[in-house]
């Protein structure tokens, strides 16, 4: 029975080893990883389970099972904790502001200007002073806001502007004004105030 409960807590112990080692190493999908941060992943997991794969069959599925229910669990907690979510993916980091690059968030993620612009020219931006606000969320995607003078026409301002040409200024004017987005709550103040989705965590 002692070996079953040494079996437990050592695949636990690796678990959590492991989800350290990931998340020092830096917020970089599967899909970005370069050859040698990908032999290095890989040999990272093999030497996790080297302790677990010399035992028995059995001592082996247990430990697949204590991994796959912290795993579960990891996942519960994140969604339930708003601090363990931020603890275990870290917060999306700002890269551009007011169309100035960040570098010294840029040297924190260790991430080039080539690569940044590389992420930019996917997205269709051509220009880094077009961008009001862009960051690099906790998956390593590029999340970005442009300014106003960059931004394509919605429907809706086109319809305001219609309204006004059509009507008159005095009759268009406020619809105009009333359809513009709201300039003072966006999901990127919440990246600068550092409180992330603090209200209720649980799904509806």
């Amino acid at each position: 029975m002692n070996q079953y409960w040494d079996e437990f807590w050592k695949s636990l112990v690796l678990i959590i080893f492991g989800m350290l080692l990931l998340r020092i190493s830096g917020r970089k999908s599967i899909s970005q990883m370069t050859i040698p941060t990908t032999i290095t992943m890989i040999s990272i997991g093999t030497i996790i389970v080297q302790p677990i794969a010399e035992e028995s069959i059995l001592l082996t599925g247990l430990a697949a099972i204590v991994f796959i229910l912290v795993l579960i669990s990891v996942e519960i907690l994140q969604v339930r904790f708003n601090r363990f979510e931020k603890w275990i993916k870290g917060p999306a980091i700002i890269v551009i502001e007011g169309g100035q690059l960040d570098e010294r968030n840029l040297k924190k993620l260790r991430l080039t200007v080539d690569a940044l612009e590389m992420k930019l020219r996917l997205q269709g931006i051509s220009k880094i002073s077009d961008v009001k606000t862009a960051t690099i969320e906790p998956n390593g995607q590029l999340g970005y806001e442009l300014k106003d003078s960059a931004k394509p026409v919605t429907v809706s301002q086109l319809e305001s502007l219609l309204s006004k040409y059509f009507n008159g200024t005095e009759d268009g004017s406020d619809v105009a004004i009333s359809n513009l987005p709201n300039q003072e709550t966006t999901l990127f103040n919440e990246i600068r105030k550092g409180d992330q989705h603090v209200t209720n965590k649980q799904l509806q």
